[in-house]
């Protein structure tokens, strides 16, 4: 059960300033989905391996995000509860993007050699930094919104406020994420980040993550020096002590099972549902911008130069088509409350755009295909971008991906929420149930996705044919086994409706 003090409503430019960190911490997942794939391979590690190293994300979200969010509830340091995690959250991140960004430099100064294909110490410079990324990023998400809920004082118009400009932010640092990404020159705003062991491409990633730290760190210290939070006492934090001196709280790890024990069947169905959506969402969200540089462009991550410039152009196409994304994703959101009623509610949503999910990841076959077969009528050693025509279906579908990708990002969670409320449980906690059948998916696609790539003669499409398949049997679940809920609540992921 959430605890907590009751705050007096304040100005609309509070929740402004909280809600804009989400655009520095999007901004840096934007970076990850497009651009550090590719960037592992270029240190050598084998695109099988690749994913493992992926996991993080998935741990760090099932261990770190609830043990956090739940430390915060009941953190009474003197500057607020919230605060002291954002700012040490956002410190780590920015020693992380550091690390990540001079992984290759560090491990050249500490003895890789540029001959060799594989750098193990810039790999493990890398992973490390690459992990406390994660980790940083979960102690950021969860205060930042339980500070908006804060700062809302429980009042659901200001909550539905609070959402549409934490929403509003993230679509922000996608844009700029992924906008960043799609520049071949931004290393040329700071020369230093091409060197002897840094080339091009390495430097405009290195480029991007500095620019990162100053964004994520200004937007930081800007709210979290000017948005004022009032300490809590153990009481409040519902830590008080017996007569005997100790803690009467109940462990984080007892109250999640006991929630998990007391899951009625709608959560239970819901969890399902949840899981194989996100198993087969997670293939694309590893692998997109690899696809367009290594299917669609028919470059090769360690092939001749020529080659490598080709996949270079492929993945920054692909960083342009998960703008495009956002973009879609931003104005999809708007609409599916509207629409949900028209198609007989949010389960009937939720599963035919599940049903569009699966279309367009079967669709990467046949766009795959075309594209083979034109670089086969042209010659295997054609080393030109494929046509507009190929370029355009393969934009299209990642602006597509953006319809299902907003009801992923908010239906869940509302029906959570809904069966919640029905049954008299805790919000928080419901929501942290939930994320395990996010994050769990995440690692198995994670441990998998690699091996069944390599066991079909590598590449992308196996894992994306599998996520095609899973979506279908989600969609499916999602019309005919999922409970419609008792009530209906504002659906849409950015919260608009409650911002007039």
């Amino acid at each position: 059960m959430e605890t907590g003090q009751t705050v007096t409503p304040i100005p609309l430019w509070n929740i402004v300033v909280i809600s804009a960190i989400a655009a520095g911490i999007q901004f840096g997942w934007a970076l990850q989905l497009s651009l550090l794939t590719p960037y592992v391979q270029t240190l050598g590690v084998p695109h099988v391996w690749a994913a493992f190293i992926w996991l993080c994300g998935p741990i760090s979200g099932l261990v770190v995000q609830p043990i956090v969010g739940y430390s915060s509830d009941r953190c009474t340091s003197r500057i607020g509860r919230r605060r002291p995690f954002i700012a040490v959250g956002a410190c780590f991140v920015a020693v992380a993007v550091f690390m990540i960004g001079f992984a290759k430099d560090i491990g050249h100064r500490s003895g890789d050699s540029l001959q060799n294909p594989t750098k193990p110490r810039a790999v493990a410079i890398f992973v490390t930094g690459f992990w406390i990324l994660d980790v940083a990023n979960n102690m950021l998400q969860g205060p930042c919104r339980a500070f908006l809920a804060d700062l809302s004082s429980n009042d659901h118009k200001r909550m539905r406020i609070a959402n549409a400009w934490f929403s509003f932010f993230m679509a922000v640092g996608n844009v700029l994420g992924y906008a960043a990404g799609s520049f071949s020159d931004l290393h040329k705003l700071l020369p230093f980040t091409q060197t002897t062991a840094c080339d091009v491409y390495c430097a405009n990633l290195k480029t991007c993550f500095i620019i990162d730290i100053v964004f994520l760190l200004s937007i930081t210290i800007t709210a979290i020096t000017t948005v004022k939070e009032t300490p809590i006492t153990r009481k409040e934090a519902g830590d008080e002590e017996d007569n005997e001196g100790r803690s009467s709280g109940r462990p984080f790890f007892a109250e999640l099972v006991m929630a998990f024990k007391t899951l009625k069947k709608p959560m239970w169905i819901l969890l399902l549902v949840t899981c194989l959506n996100w198993m087969a969402w997670f293939p694309f969200l590893l692998y997109d911008t690899d696809w367009m540089g290594a299917e669609v462009y028919g470059g090769k991550v360690k092939g001749s130069a020529s080659q490598q410039k080709l996949y270079d152009e492929g993945v920054r196409a692909g960083a342009l088509g998960l703008m495009i994304n956002s973009i879609v994703l931003a104005f999809a959101s708007l609409g599916l409350e509207p629409v949900s009623r028209l198609i007989g509610g949010v389960k009937n949503m939720w599963g035919v755009v599940n049903l569009i999910l699966a279309a367009c990841l079967a669709g990467t076959v046949w766009i795959t295909k075309v594209a083979e077969a034109w670089r086969g009528e042209h010659g295997p050693q054609i080393l030109t971008p494929p046509p507009t025509r190929i370029k355009t279906s393969a934009l299209a579908l990642f602006g597509l991906l953006g319809i299902p990708l907003a009801v992923t990002f908010s239906i869940p969670f509302a029906l959570a929420s809904i069966y919640c409320s029905e049954e008299g449980g805790g919000q928080g906690l419901s929501l942290g149930v939930l994320n395990l059948s996010i994050v769990i998916p995440q690692m198995i696609i994670s441990v998998i996705s690699g091996p069944i790539d390599a066991a079909f003669g590598g590449g992308n499409l196996p894992a994306f044919v599998l996520g095609s398949i899973l979506a279908a049997i989600s969609a499916l679940l999602a019309i005919f086994a999922l409970p419609n809920p008792k009530t209906q609540l504002s659906l849409n992921s950015t919260g608009m409706a409650g911002a007039h």
